[in-house]
């Protein structure tokens, strides 16, 4: 699932920055999780495809194409999203 959701995100937005973090370990036990894991996902993101888009307009565009995995087994998807000219809030 992992792969996938980076494959996808890859070819949407070729973004400059893309990490894929499965946090499904930190989540045994709660909502939507089960065993092995790939349920629950943060996604870092940059791309210029994200210039003048807000938040908003940029959640639903990656939710909107990640709805098939949202949809078969993916529980939670915590996105940081920002376009290439903006800073990384991680580096401060």
């Amino acid at each position: 699932m992992r792969q996938t959701i980076a494959d996808k995100l890859t070819a949407a937005y070729a973004p400059s920055v893309l990490n894929v973090i499965d946090e499904s370990d930190r989540h045994a036990g709660h909502g939507g999780w089960r065993e092995g894991g790939e349920t629950h996902f943060r996604v870092q993101i940059a791309s210029s495809a994200f210039e003048g888009m807000n938040r908003l307009a940029r959640h639903r565009a990656i939710n909107d194409l990640l709805a098939e995995e949202l949809a078969n087994g993916v529980h939670a998807l915590a996105l940081e999203i920002r376009s290439d000219s903006e800073p990384d809030p991680r580096a401060a």
